[in-house]
């Protein structure tokens, strides 16, 4: 089965389903660079997260159950679900980090934590702009974004790298973990945009 055949109006509710949740998990990236950037209202910030995220669990349930009793689905129904998966990793991540900001009481963000959480945004942008290039089989569009991904994920492992160093030359070691852990699962959202990413280069190698 072609690009073209994926498309046919019938099926177009699964690609419905998974554009919801792409801009679910953008709408996640960019209220939890908000929450770091302006670091104010705290556990309102988390509430909303969590609400994201609870939408987000939604639906992928609901994919679920669509490609359950489906026969016939638009791309292999492995493939649907695995990148319905892979989104809510993202998301579920991105909600962790606000919840660890939370309870771990930290009183300001620190610049590591904004330039990650940008990071962080512009990858799950450039997923979410690739992921809606699918649908008119841009297959070039696609490449570029996801080249860019990669990118990203790369500057993000140089920024942890470098700033977990930083953090070694201080002696407030509850600080250091704190700060640690909030650096390590920033940085993971960007290796789960990768996934994502290596995931829609996969299925355009299949359907092309």
């Amino acid at each position: 089965m072609g690009l073209k055949e994926w498309l046919i109006p019938q099926d177009k509710i699964f690609f419905d389903l998974l554009e919801e949740e792409s801009n679910n998990v953008a709408d996640g990236a960019r209220k939890l660079q908000e929450m770091i950037d302006n670091f104010d209202r705290l556990g309102d910030r988390r509430a909303e997260l969590k609400a994201i995220e609870h939408n987000g669990d939604q639906i992928v349930h609901v994919i679920y159950e669509k490609v359950n009793s489906t026969f016939v689905t638009p791309i292999d129904q492995d493939d649907i679900t695995k990148l319905a998966s892979l989104y809510d990793d993202v998301l579920d991540i991105i909600y962790a980090v606000a919840n660890r900001i939370v309870l771990y009481e930290l009183k300001q963000s620190t610049p590591a934590m904004k330039e990650l959480a940008q990071l962080v945004r512009k990858s799950v942008d450039e997923i979410h702009a690739a992921f809606f290039s699918m649908r008119s089989r841009d297959r070039k569009e696609i490449d570029k974004r996801c080249i860019e991904i990669d990118t990203l994920e790369n500057e993000a492992d140089v920024v942890l790298n470098d700033n977990v160093a930083q953090l070694f030359k201080s002696n407030d070691m509850i600080q250091i973990m704190k700060l640690k852990e909030i650096y390590e699962h920033l940085e993971t959202i960007t290796d789960l945009c990768e996934d994502v990413s290596q995931e829609l280069r996969g299925i355009l190698r299949r359907y092309t």
